[in-house]
Formats: C-alpha cells, structure tokens, sequence
C-alpha cells in the first residue's frame, strides 16, 4: 500500500518523535524508587556528613528515598568503581571527592577511567584544608616555618590522614612551592594524624577545617594558614598561604557523579534539586558551620573542575613520587 507524500511525512516525523517523548516522560517520574548514594569512604567522617544532608534533601524534594551506602576501601576506588558498574538509570550515584582527581595518576593501574565513565552531576561543596602545627614547633606564621624547615631539613615530619588524600597532596604541593624538605608520615585516617600531632609526635599537618577546627579553636592547634585562595568565613583572621607562597591553592571538593550514559534529562533535574539545595538558606548555614561553602555548578562546569583538578594533582602525584599502598 503507497502512502501520500504529506501522511508519509507526519507518520515518520511522529516516530522520530516518540523516543523524545518516552525519555522526557520518563524522567518526568523519575524517580519512581530508592535511589542508592555511594559514599566510597567510611562512616561518620565529613564524607558522610556531606552525603546524608543532601540524601536528606533530595529525598523531600524527589519523594523517593536517597540511601547513602557507605563502600570504603581503596581510597575510594572500590565505591567509585560499583557506580562506574551499575546501569546508568540514575538509580545509583556516587558521592563524587577530590580523592577521585587525585586517584588518577596515584594508581597505576584502576579498572576505570574515572573522567570517562561516571558522569558529572553536580558539585555540592568546596572546603579548605588548613596548615596546623603544634604549639611547640617556633612558628607563629608561613614565612617563620619556610625559614625554620630550610633551617632544619628533613627534620621536620609532616601528617596526612593517607598517601594521597587531599590532606597530603596540599602539603606535597607546599614542600614543592615552598622548596622546604618535610619528611611525610601517613596514617589511617585523620583522627590518628591528629593525636599524634596533638601530641607532638608529627610538627605540621594540612588536615580539613572540618577535622580540625575545635582544636583550633581550644589553642591546642596553631594555624599558620588556609589552603584555600581565599580566606575562610570560619577562620576569617587565618592568612591563606597564597598570601606568602603566590599562586599555592589548595581545594578538597564534594560533588555527585552517575555512570555515563545516565539519561540527560535525569542528570538534569538532580542537578537543579541539588542547586535548590546548595541555596536554602539552612543548608547553607549548616554548611558553613562545617567550614563548607556552596559549589553550585552546572554538569558541565562540574566535569571541567574534575577535569583541571584532576591534571593539577597530577604533576604534584609526580613531583612527590607518590604511590598508592
């Protein structure tokens, strides 16, 4: 049977169209059932403190359950790469960390390509690390630490909660800037790091401001300086140390990520919830009580930040000779 030209037309001009349609429509319900957040590091650090206050959110606005999963192990590596498995239906993300840019050159071998296959969503927060010492060491500024480290290299020892965490890779990159010489001592997460710090087993540390800002604080911590370019609400007489080491900075950052090939139009409408999030003036005050500030981005932006942050931590991996355990 031959068709008009015009009944041709419309007929296949609808079929093209009915894909469209079911993806909108799809997404317009999504999402229809629990939705798992991975957060590939333990419980109750500022990892998950992050994911549960927005899994909170995204639940009242989205009417469907956000279960935070936490699926620590590899520096992140072992959650990040259940995401980077899962179907790319929007029903499993991943809480997204400076960990995964850094991971990238820390390994030498991953069994995923994290800029390739998960797909950017959205950030949530940007914070800074803080430069610490412990009362003993004789330095009250950055300048009077460059010139007491040069006075004594390779005697002082510097604290990260673990090879590679963004804790050290701050500090790496302050060694290579600053040209000092600090002996590096990892340990098994920054509570460890910071007793013995406390204590005066370690001199100086780059831990979180999440972390570390009680001791701050209670004076049992000094803080030199924040890593970040700008000086910290939280901390707002703390000098940054790009003030005196130009062009150092140093941000840790929390965003959520998808696997690739995850429907646009659901990467979409989280991406605008979570933005909404990042706005409500609660949020935003509990936030920043963390040391926390907002990191509304479009998917887009997020994948570029990934993308840089993942090239800058790159040459710093190299310079400090780092490798994973």
């Amino acid at each position: 049977m031959k068709l008009p030209r015009r009944n041709f037309l419309h007929l296949a001009a609808g079929a093209a169209a009915v894909p469209a349609v079911s993806r909108f429509a799809w997404a317009q319900v999504y999402p229809s059932r629990p939705v798992r957040l991975i957060a590939p590091f333990a419980p109750a650090g500022s990892t998950d403190i992050i994911a549960r206050l927005m899994g909170q959110w995204l639940s009242e606005r989205l009417g469907q359950q956000f279960i935070i999963e936490n699926r620590p192990g590899g520096g992140a590596n072992i959650g990040t790469e259940a995401v980077v498995r899962a179907p790319a239906d929007g029903y499993t993300l991943l809480l997204v960390a400076a960990n995964n840019a850094i991971n990238a050159t820390l390994y030498d071998k991953l069994n995923f390509n994290f800029i390739r296959d998960i797909a950017p969503v959205a950030g949530i927060v940007v914070y800074s690390n803080v430069m610490v010492v412990n009362p003993s060491v004789p330095a009250k500024t950055v300048p009077e630490f460059i010139a007491y480290a040069k006075a004594n290299p390779g005697k002082l020892t510097m604290a990260s909660s673990a090879i590679g965490s963004p804790g050290h890779v701050a500090g790496e990159l302050f060694k290579m800037m600053a040209e000092v010489n600090l002996v590096h001592v990892p340990y098994r997460g920054s509570g460890p790091a910071l007793v013995d710090l406390l204590a005066g087993q370690v001199q100086v540390s780059f831990p979180s401001m999440t972390s570390s800002i009680g001791y701050i604080r209670a004076g049992t911590l000094r803080a030199l300086a924040v890593t970040t370019a700008e000086r910290s609400d939280a901390l707002p007489d703390i000098p940054t140390v790009g003030e005196f080491v130009p062009g150092y900075e140093a941000s840790a950052w929390y965003g959520i990520g998808a696997p690739r090939n995850t429907p646009v139009e659901v990467i979409d409408k989280l991406n605008k919830e979570i933005n909404a999030g990042l706005a409500d003036p609660k949020i935003k005050a509990r936030l920043a009580d963390l040391g926390n500030a907002p990191l509304a981005l479009s998917p887009a932006d997020f994948g570029k930040l990934i993308a840089e942050e993942t090239k800058k931590w790159a040459k710093v991996v190299k310079f400090s000779g780092a490798k994973a355990d």
